[in-house]
């Protein structure tokens, strides 16, 4: 029978995408374990994580970006012979559910789990292959009993403590928040436009500072991450390295006035302290003098409305003499003490040594106070003349140093001197000595003498963990009249959080208003106690579940050890993906649990994650998707106007997943134009099973099966280098489509002609192409592998190899530059020497014109292109 005379299966050439995504989810539905990780098993472990998202009700699409990037990894690591645990929770407490109690008179919990299954539901019509089988949900008492059970170990050591203290309140919250979570300058991360208030209260913190060292270290050795991120949590962590000096209140108390400086090579260069308005000592003199007082209130007053505006740190710099001095312990001069209105309480010790010649910010505030700026360092080898300070007349201070200088100083704009590279003049005993040497030497003086020490600082506080919420993890502590404060026994644990509870902004926590829960008996002596009515930060949620998705059903502990230790290696999750927003917050909480953990000898490795990946968001018209601005995009219009494979190939290829992607609805129809020209391609040339047809040579084959071949190659090594590199996967797609291009630009090779290429050749493009083409789009890759033929679990078949000799162009063109402007191209098989090349380039017509008559000073050849040039 003819070629063109064969029964072939009649195909609709049209893709219709809602029908086949349907029936392969409906397949799919019918496997629990088509995506669960193997027990037990003799492969290379491969641990593929995205953050677990908030339950808000229904996805958006910057989750499906961030989904369809981790779910293209776990299928190409299937690939490889990978054994992949890739799974999927819910960090289910928190605030949004108690507003939606409020708004809609639901309960947090029927709220919460109806959001669940709605998102569960969408992300398995999105076709994300997750191992539902080790689903965590932390607002269930199986979860947080762990979470309980941790503060209890926290509690053992000394991690976890209890104390009065100012905090961070959210008037629209009603809650306190963790310093971590008040942003741009004094605002509430969940409301950007609401300034976060002072509060005194009693708190339960976490000692974070403990590990502030080795969280810091430990940053040099995540060389998977970002720098961005490492840069950003370095910045937080904020270690100084310094001296703290006692100041004396030059009054009857003495009482001591602690600085912290890391320039305190620079102290007999102070010719002020300046306090906080909300410093102890500031509250103890205006006290005792009604017009300070009123001063002081207004730098406060100050203060509040600069974090108002979001620009604490550009305050307008005010201050008032306070009328009082405080004592230099190093040379017993008494300095004027004033109260500044930059000057933080929440930062260092809310006071500050002020040496006007060698800050730029104690200059600026010298300058506009008339106060003394006393120069005591010089640059290195400019000492030896006179030299008077710049803006204040030759002086002596109480201390008999005049501001007169024997200096070779720089000129009068130079000041301030901030730099290191200096010697010290005008300070005592230390005259003379380098900046360096002198700061350790002054340090140990402080120390011998009893007034100070060396000491390194963090900006890192302890997390404040205390939440005055409903939906959240009961913390675990009693308070009994006689006993005092008492750790719930840990065989009574989970406390469950009741159900029923009355939710308002006032009054406290709500679980305060529920006698059965509040009142209780103390486990030590039996009496009546009360609990604690603060719930914990959800940020404690997300800081170990990705542990608990090893072992997810274990009552007995957070999880088994050895099965943690199998997934985690040494080095952590092999890839994390997630938002840059939680460089701060979620990701230095899971390192700090992290390294609890390892202490309690649950885990062995130090770092939680070894290699990190952040997406950029999701936009639309250069902006962020919000309801208020109208530009938000719904995945489940998506899914029914384009199909599932659209939108999740869209958001991989219209930009590199590190940058933000700019939404474009006529973007995702010429991606759905594409599947639909991939459909009808295997439609249209349906070929025999590769397993059926007979071998082929590939000799043999046609030019034109051979540029289908050596593009097919090129493609397996593009998409291969893009997963094991940069990740870049709008290459990888975009080499799908050339493809697709190649091979229907020779549609003569697969009609099943007298001059088609060999059946066994057709079914090999066709298979591999469908390869590529599962961990992008599996809902149309698994349709296509069925209308090959194959039976296989498209899942588990072993990725295609890349052989370079079928890649290599058969010839290569090769511009040629004469003095940098391109004047010809040449064309050349590859392996052609250097020196052919250049005959080549030389004799080329069009390079003649432009160097005949001329003197050839340099030839390159860099591999891509020919540079000739001339005089």
């Amino acid at each position: 029978m003819p070629a063109e005379e064969k029964a072939a299966p009649v195909r609709d050439e049209r893709y219709n995408a809602q029908q086949v995504e349907e029936k392969w989810a409906a397949r799919w539905q019918q496997d629990s374990r088509l995506y669960a990780a193997e027990e037990n098993s003799a492969k290379p472990k491969y641990y593929v994580l995205e953050m677990l998202p908030y339950p808000s009700g229904a996805l958006h699409m910057g989750h499906v970006r961030n989904y369809s990037i981790g779910d293209a990894l776990a299928r190409y690591m299937w690939m490889n012979g990978y054994n992949v645990l890739h799974p999927m929770g819910w960090d289910s407490f928190g605030l949004p559910a108690e507003n939606a109690a409020i708004s809609a008179k639901v309960p947090p919990r029927e709220w919460t789990l109806g959001n669940i299954a709605k998102m569960k539901a969408q992300m398995k019509r999105l076709g994300f292959g997750y191992d539902w089988s080790r689903e965590v949900t932390t607002c269930l008492p199986d979860y947080y009993k762990w979470n309980q059970w941790f503060f209890l170990k926290l509690y053992e050591r000394d991690l976890a403590y209890r104390k009065k203290s100012k905090v961070n309140w959210c008037p629209k919250c009603a809650t306190v928040l963790a310093n971590e979570q008040v942003v741009n300058n004094g605002h509430c991360w969940r409301h950007e436009d609401t300034l976060v208030e002072q509060r005194e209260l009693e708190q339960w913190f976490v000692r974070t500072t403990k590990y502030a060292d080795e969280l810091l270290r430990d940053l040099d050795r995540l060389p998977g991450w970002p720098e961005k991120v490492r840069t950003m949590q370095r910045n937080w962590i904020g270690r100084s390295e310094g001296t703290l000096v006692d100041f004396r209140l030059d009054a009857p108390s003495g009482a001591p006035i602690t600085v912290f400086t890391t320039r305190v090579d620079t102290i007999f260069g102070a010719t002020s302290v300046q306090l906080a308005p909300e410093h102890p000592i500031t509250k103890q003199l205006a006290d005792a003098d009604p017009a300070l007082r009123a001063k002081v209130d207004q730098l406060i007053a100050e203060q509040k409305k600069a974090r108002e505006r979001g620009d604490i740190g550009e305050i307008e710099k005010h201050g008032v003499n306070t009328g009082h001095f405080a004592v230099n312990p190093y040379n017993a001069e008494r300095v004027p003490l004033w109260v500044a209105n930059y000057i933080l309480m929440d930062y260092g010790t809310g006071a500050i040594m002020s040496v006007p010649a060698h800050d730029e910010r104690d200059y600026e505030f010298a300058k506009k106070y008339g106060i003394e700026i006393r120069q005591v360092i010089a640059p290195t080898g400019r000492v030896g003349r006179t030299f008077l300070s710049d803006t204040q007349p030759a002086a002596t201070s109480p201390a008999g140093i005049s501001s007169e200088r024997s200096i070779g100083s720089p000129a009068t704009d130079e000041l301030p001197f901030t730099t290191l590279d200096g010697e010290l003049i005008n300070s005592g005993e230390f005259t003379g000595l380098s900046c360096e040497n002198a700061i350790k030497k002054m340090a140990a003086f402080a120390e011998q003498h009893g007034f100070g020490k060396a000491t390194v600082t963090f900006r890192l506080k302890d997390w404040g963990i205390s939440r005055q919420r409903y939906w959240g993890t009961p913390i675990p502590m009693l308070y009994c009249e006689k006993d005092g404060i008492v750790p719930v026994p840990e065989k009574d644990l989970p406390v469950i959080l009741p159900d029923n509870v009355d939710i308002t902004l006032t009054g406290g926590s709500p679980l305060g208003r529920v006698p059965e829960f509040l009142n209780t008996t103390c486990p030590k002596c039996g009496g009546p106690a009360k609990r604690e009515t603060d719930t914990m930060d959800t940020f404690v949620d997300s800081s170990w579940y990705f542990y608990r998705y090893t072992d997810a059903h274990n009552d007995q502990a957070p999880f088994d050890s050895n099965i943690a230790q199998y997934w985690f290696g040494d080095r952590g999750i092999d890839q994390y993906i997630g938002g840059v927003e939680h460089a701060i917050l979620h990701l230095i909480y899971s390192r700090f649990w992290t390294k609890f953990m390892r202490d309690l000898g649950m885990i062995k490795n130090d770092e939680p994650v070894e290699r990190l990946f952040t997406q950029g968001m999701v936009i639309k018209g250069g902006a962020k998707m919000s309801k208020s601005l109208g530009n938000v995009v719904s995945p489940d219009e998506m899914v029914a106007h384009f199909g599932a494979d659209a939108a999740r190939l869209y958001s991989l290829f219209a930009a590199p997943p590190d940058r933000d992607l700019d939404w474009q609805e006529t973007g995702i129809e010429g991606i759905r134009r594409f599947l639909g020209r991939v459909y009808a391609f295997f439609s249209q040339f349906p070929v025999e099973s590769a397993a059926s047809a007979p071998a082929y040579s590939v000799v043999d084959l046609p030019p034109n099966a051979r540029a289908v071949l050596r593009k097919l190659h090129q493609t397996i090594a593009r998409i291969s280098e893009d997963f094991k590199g940069r990740w870049h996967f709008n290459t990888s797609v975009a080499a799908l489509m050339e493809l697709l291009n190649t091979c229907t630009a020779a549609p003569e090779l697969f009609r099943g002609h007298d001059d088609a290429a060999p059946a066994a050749f057709c079914a090999d493009v066709q298979r591999t192409f469908v390869l590529l083409l599962a961990p992008f789009s599996p809902y149309l890759a698994h349709e296509l592998w069925e209308m090959i033929g194959e039976k296989e679990n498209l899942l588990k078949v072993p990725w295609p190899k890349f052989d370079p000799e079928l890649a290599k162009e058969e010839e290569i063109e090769i511009p040629v530059q004469v003095n940098g402007k391109l004047r010809g191209k040449i064309v050349v098989a590859p392996g052609t020497s250097e020196q052919e090349i250049f005959e080549k380039a030389l004799a080329d017509p069009k390079v003649q014109s432009f160097i005949a008559g001329k003197q050839i000073v340099k030839k390159i050849y860099t591999g891509k292109l020919v540079s000739i040039v001339v005089r």
